[in-house]
């Protein structure tokens, strides 16, 4: 991509509008960019700087700073500070670092360590987006009187005929849509994401080399940014000492087939690792009883279901959420794509989910994603709840 790449316009199509859908000039138009320190928000920052905007850079501390400087490749750390830092004096506007630890631990850890007690298996991600991010750090953008907040998702925002939509963004291998479900019309109305129309991530690191940003060439995050190394169970033994209690390994009949060293250990689907090996056809588990201590494992088509129990929804499409049934796609995990289903509310936050194919290994506490069948706008979700 050249330097001659600009902004989508965020907004109506009145030329009068800048690029991000404001009716003033972008000197005059204050963006507050949530920055990383990796090379997305990096790059919408310095998009925003080019064009002129009045651009304030936000880093937030999320997990114990002296342990963060230890780990590479997470969202948040201390190199990740650092390199944000850099960004914004290379690029010339104020940058500012905000000590959400504690929020963070209250909203996220904690709510992560106790959904593995409790048999689910959590996505710490969308309500670290949901609960921080998406609010926390946007009123802190709106005490700085900005006018909005950028940030780096891979998700598009366009405008719609009842306001701001939702949309996937342009290249499905990066599209974040799963994770940001959990985003309300008023924060919709605020949040600007400039990526989301680009169709790889090389795109986002040639304008990062065009820019001269140090970050080009960073590698992505790939764990959850306060397990180290993927050790998820170790962070939360540490944090709830006696979780990883032994118990047994039943089938569905409830014999006894072996033990396991904590239930935190294991997750839905799971079919490596369960030390029961010589008993015929392969096992999985199907069940994760924490009351008992109990790991139920089964066959795989014992993962197979095809209704699937939705709670905490929250609606963005068109319409009111208990308008009777409608067909749509959904996404219950975050590598598979939206596949046809049928939404019928329960409640004014609750839905059961017909899946038009069965599904295996369906999870407590992973998220539902809704999305209009055959398009790409996001019409909100939900966390899947444990069938009765």
């Amino acid at each position: 991509m050249t330097s001659t790449a600009t902004l989508p316009r965020q907004g109506a199509t009145d030329n009068k509008l800048n690029s991000l859908g404001f009716a003033k000039p972008p000197a005059q138009t204050r963006v507050v960019v949530a920055m990383s320190g990796g090379v997305d928000s990096s790059v919408v920052a310095a998009l925003l700087a080019r064009e002129g905007y009045d651009v304030v850079g936000v880093t937030l501390q999320l997990y114990d700073h002296g342990a963060a400087l230890a780990k590479k490749g997470a969202c948040c750390a201390g190199q990740d500070i650092h390199d944000a830092r850099r960004v914004a004096e290379r690029l010339g506007f104020p940058h500012y670092v905000l000590d959400y630890e504690n929020k963070f631990r209250e909203s996220v850890i904690d709510e992560f360590a106790d959904a593995y007690l409790a048999g689910a298996t959590p996505v710490p991600c969308i309500r670290c987006n949901e609960r921080v991010k998406f609010r926390d750090l946007l009123e802190t953008a709106r005490e700085l009187d900005a006018d909005c907040m950028a940030t780096g998702h891979y998700i598009q925002r366009k405008p719609g005929p009842e306001g701001a939509e939702l949309h996937m963004a342009a290249d499905p291998a990066r599209d974040q849509s799963y994770f940001l479900f959990s985003t309300t019309q008023e924060q919709l109305d605020f949040l600007r994401f400039p990526l989301g129309h680009l169709t790889s991530k090389a795109e986002t690191r040639a304008l990062a080399g065009e820019f001269g940003l140090s970050v080009a060439d960073k590698p992505d995050s790939q764990d959850i940014c306060f397990v180290p190394n993927g050790n998820y169970a170790a962070v939360i033994e540490k944090l709830r000492p006696g979780a990883a209690d032994p118990g047994e390994i039943v089938d569905l009949d409830g014999n006894v087939l072996g033990s396991h060293r904590g239930v935190i250990h294991y997750t839905i689907g799971q079919r490596r690792g369960l030390g029961i090996g010589g008993l015929g056809d392969p096992l999985y588990v199907v069940k994760l009883d924490p009351e008992t201590r109990r790991v139920i494992v089964g066959p795989k088509e014992a993962l197979a279901t095809r209704i699937v129990p939705v709670g905490e929804v929250n609606w963005i499409g068109p319409g009111a959420f208990e308008d009777g049934p409608r067909e749509i796609a959904v996404r219950i995990r975050s590598t598979r794509p939206p596949a046809p289903a049928l939404l019928r509310p329960v409640g004014p936050r609750a839905a059961e989910i017909e899946l038009a194919e069965a599904e295996e290994g369906v999870s407590p506490g992973q998220a539902c994603v809704f999305y209009e069948l055959d398009g790409t706008r996001v019409l909100g979700g939900g966390w899947i709840k444990a069938r009765a």
